[in-house]
C-alpha cells in the first residue's frame, strides 16, 4: 500500500478522534452545568402510586403524574384513582398538600341496546374497532347513539374490568377502579363514571325524541321530560338532549327523592341504582335478553 495513502488515513483518524473528544469533552462539561437536580419527593411520590399507568390522572404515566403533582401547586394529591385514599393520603403527605375527598365511582354504560333489542342497519365488516365502525355511517346499530359493542372499551381497560358478553360492554364492579381511560376511549361516550352514591340512574344516551326512538328501541329515553317536572329536589335537568342527574344535590335531598322521577318515567329507563349491586342486575338483564 502507497505509505503516502497510509499516511493520510491514519491523519485523518487522528483528526476525528480529536474532534470526537472536543465534542465530548464539551457535551460532559456542559451536562455538568446545565444539569438538573432530582427531586427527591418525585421519586418518593413515584414510589407510592400504584403503577398501573392507566392515565386516568391525566398524565403520561405514574411518573407524569408524579413531576405534575410535587411541582405544581394546583394538582391535587387524589388523581391516582387504583391507590384510592390510601396512596392519596401519601402523596398529600410527601407534597405538603391537603387531603382532598375522594368518591368512590364506578364506570357505568349509558346504553340499553340489548334490553331494547336495538336491531342494526347495516352489517359492518372491517376492524374490529368501535372507533372503525363508528366513521362508517356511525356504526351498524339503528340507533346512532348506541354502543357499537366492538369491544374496544374492554380493550383498553388496563385493570381487565370490562368483559363483552353477547355484544356488550360488562362492568366488574370488583375489578373497576374508575380510571376513565374507557370513557376516553368510547366513541360513542356511552360510558360514564358515576358515584356509588348515587340514587338513579338513565341507561340511554339517545338524544332523539318520542316516535323516532320508540321505533329503534323498546326501552330507550324519549326525551319526555317527566322526571325533570316531578323531581322534588329539582336534581334532574334536559341538557343538550340528554337526561343529566345531579347527584350530590339528589343525596342531599334526603330518602324517597329517588321514587318520584323512577315511578313517573312512562318507558322505566329511569332506574334505582345502586352502585355496585347495579352492576349485577344489569348483567342479568343482558342475560334475559338473549
Amino acid at each position: 500500500m502507497d505509505p503516502q495513502l497510509v499516511k493520510l488515513a491514519l491523519g485523518g483518524i487522528a483528526l476525528l478522534v480529536c474532534i470526537g473528544l472536543f465534542f465530548g469533552i464539551g457535551l460532559a462539561l456542559a451536562a455538568h452545568k446545565f444539569a438538573v437536580e432530582a427531586n427527591p419527593k418525585i421519586e418518593a411520590v413515584l414510589h407510592v402510586l400504584a403503577g398501573a399507568q392507566c392515565g386516568g390522572c391525566g398524565y403520561p404515566g405514574c411518573e407524569g403524574y408524579a413531576i405534575a403533582v410535587v411541582n405544581d401547586p394546583d394538582v391535587p394529591p387524589n388523581l391516582c384513582f387504583p391507590g384510592k385514599e390510601t396512596v392519596a393520603a401519601k402523596v398529600a403527605e410527601i407534597t405538603g398538600k391537603k387531603m382532598a375527598a375522594m368518591e368512590d365511582m364506578l364506570a357505568v354504560v349509558r346504553c340499553s341496546r340489548v334490553e331494547g333489542r336495538v336491531s342494526h342497519k347495516h352489517e359492518y365488516i372491517g376492524f374490529a374497532s368501535c372507533t372503525a365502525a363508528n366513521l362508517g355511517f356511525g356504526g351498524p346499530s339503528a340507533c346512532q347513539y348506541a354502543c357499537i359493542g366492538l369491544g374496544e372499551c374492554a380493550a383498553v381497560c388496563p385493570f381487565d374490568a370490562i368483559t363483552m358478553k353477547e355484544g356488550f360492554p360488562v362492568i366488574d364492579p370488583d375489578r373497576c377502579v374508575s380510571c376513565g381511560t374507557c370513557v376516553k376511549t368510547c366513541p360513542k361516550k356511552v360510558i360514564e363514571l358515576m358515584s356509588l352514591k348515587a340514587r338513579v340512574h338513565v341507561p340511554c344516551s339517545s338524544k332523539d325524541l318520542g316516535r323516532k326512538v320508540r321505533e329503534v328501541c323498546e326501552v330507550g329515553c324519549i326525551s319526555c321530560q317527566m322526571c325533570v317536572k316531578k323531581c322534588p329536589a329539582e336534581a334532574i335537568s334536559y341538557t343538550d338532549g340528554l337526561i343529566k342527574i345531579d347527584h350530590p344535590k339528589c343525596i342531599a335531598y334526603g330518602p324517597n327523592c329517588d321514587e318520584v322521577c323512577v315511578e313517573k318515567c312512562p318507558r322505566k329507563i329511569m332506574r334505582r341504582y345502586e352502585g355496585r349491586q347495579a352492576i349485577a342486575r344489569h348483567d342479568a338483564g343482558l342475560k334475559l335478553a338473549s
